[in-house]
């Protein structure tokens, strides 16, 4: 067992870095060195997480010149960036060139949007706002962690959480031929997905019990799926979503419709899932449709199978806030310090939430 090593965490107060904090104190090869926010510097971080309190009794939030000044004194550490798109560039450029002065190493991954495209011109071509570290951006590499077995730069960057968990499902599709590479997904999602910052759409009287869609066939996430189902399997998808606002708080329930091949039913696609996550310790295929609550507040994700002759159906489900965020990006963590993906995320699901 190597040291503990500290984890600074950026974008301090959304429901992501809460579930970095958490994962963090129960995974035995990290602990919390710095929980950064520009907005609650000196404040508890157990003002902003209370279910964490016993956890980080005393710890307070800093700011960025602080994170800046732990990194260049830290021989090792570690960065995982829940900052909003936009912003998480900068902050990790500002770390780098801290750690790159100063001789110390850093393993970061972003949870944010900022470094999950190879070139700042797509980048800016979804978000309409310019990189704010172009030059970083070779030494990241976005993909789902089960999606590829070796990494070739010394930073990761987690999908988004949609984008997770329709890649997942159509992914393996297209590697191994089962459909004709059309999709049509409707996918939804619990209410943290929409951050911390309250709306309208995110007002109580308005989630609860009620489910719309929104951004149809235009939503951010649509081109990040259609590129990195390339980058993982060489071929070219093309992709029609419809997100949605689901009545709960965590998870997304995704449903993936693709036409079908002639002769390849539901128990050929099963089997072919089952063999190509057989080293996942994650993602499982069950014979039934997967339910959030089996999966709510933990790193799984399930999926399971329908077709007829015409259609084939995946459905998909994982924790938006875990496997599609914060567990994802902790995995990535492990994989770039050579631990095991499962090193501190086997947590059992709450059940009945």
């Amino acid at each position: 067992m190597t040291a503990s090593l500290p984890v600074t965490v950026l974008g301090g107060t959304g429901y992501v870095a809460g579930e970095l904090l958490r994962l963090i104190s129960d995974h035995p090869r990290l602990h919390l060195g710095a929980a950064v926010s520009t907005s609650q510097a000196g404040k508890p971080v157990a003002a902003s997480f209370g279910h964490l309190a016993g956890i980080y009794p005393d710890a307070v939030f800093v700011s960025v010149d602080d994170a800046v000044n732990r990194v260049a004194e830290t021989a090792d550490g570690v960065v995982v960036s829940a900052a909003p798109h936009g912003a998480s560039a900068d902050l990790v450029d500002k770390l780098l060139n801290a750690a790159e002065a100063a001789g110390t190493g850093l393993t970061i991954v972003d949870a944010s949007a900022d470094f999950r495209y190879a070139d700042s011109g797509s980048f800016e071509a979804v978000y309409k706002q310019p990189h704010e570290a172009p030059n970083r951006l070779d030494s990241f590499r976005c993909a789902v962690p089960e999606h590829l077995d070796e990494i070739d730069t010394p930073h990761a960057a987690q999908p988004g959480c949609f984008a997770t968990t329709m890649l997942l499902g159509i992914v393996p599709l297209l590697a191994m031929n089962l459909c004709e590479p059309k999709f049509f997904v409707s996918a939804i999602t619990g209410s943290t997905g929409a951050g911390r910052t309250p709306r309208d759409t995110t007002h109580h009287p308005f989630r609860q019990s009620n489910l719309f869609a929104y951004k149809p066939l235009a939503h951010r996430h649509q081109p990040e799926v259609v590129t990195l189902a390339r980058n993982a399997t060489n071929k070219e998808p093309v992709l029609h979503f419809v997100p949605q606002s689901g009545p709960f708080a965590r998870g997304i329930h995704a449903t993936i419709f693709a036409p079908a091949k002639p002769g390849v039913g539901a128990t050929e696609i099963e089997a072919a899932l089952t063999d190509y996550y057989s080293k996942s310790v994650f993602v499982s295929v069950a014979a039934v449709p997967p339910k959030l609550k089996d999966i709510v507040g933990t790193n799984n994700a399930v999926l399971s199978v329908a077709a007829d002759d015409e259609s084939i159906v995946i459905f998909s489900v994982l924790d938006n806030l875990v496997k599609g965020a914060a567990g994802g990006a902790i995995q990535w963590v492990n994989r770039l310090r050579g631990w095991p993906d499962a090193e501190g995320l086997r947590v059992a699901p709450a059940g009945w939430i």
